[in-house]
């Protein structure tokens, strides 16, 4: 019992645990957010061209039976608000990482070529494994 106890203690103390939890909570924030913008502001001023609020959008079925599709669409619209916002967030997020990310540095040649059989080489070496042609200053072709 004690190493679950420990494995758990070390699961919940992951950074990544964490930061999803922050991510949950922020996001239940912001889905509140986005369906009033969509039940107060974006719904009333689309009812006015079309005469009604989505919400109220229904059909009768059986007796009571009522099929509320208005209230589908108006999710829809709730999760296309919510995606294009967060797609701007992060859009934003990598074009303002990219910007002050540190350039990478190209790595020093560890190789070159042999001037006689053009295979790859240490550059240190002063023979070529391959055509085992001398390497030590300036050669001319033979």
């Amino acid at each position: 019992m004690k190493k679950f106890i420990k494995e758990f203690r070390e699961f919940i103390n992951r950074g990544n645990v964490m930061d999803m939890a922050v991510g949950v909570i922020i996001g239940g924030a912001f889905s509140s957010i986005v369906t009033s913008l969509v039940d107060d502001i974006i719904n009333p001023i689309l009812g006015m061209f079309g005469g009604m609020n989505f919400d109220q959008l229904s059909v009768k079925l059986f007796g009571d039976a009522t099929l509320n599709y208005g209230k589908f669409i108006t999710a829809v619209i709730n999760f296309l608000i919510m995606a294009l916002i967060i797609f701007i967030l992060v859009k934003g997020m990598n074009k303002a990482a990219a910007r002050f990310a540190q350039p990478k540095e190209e790595a020093a040649p560890t190789t070159k070529e042999c001037p006689f059989c053009k295979s790859q080489i240490p550059l240190a070496a002063t023979r070529c494994p391959h055509c085992t042609s001398i390497l030590e200053g300036e050669h001319k072709e033979a």
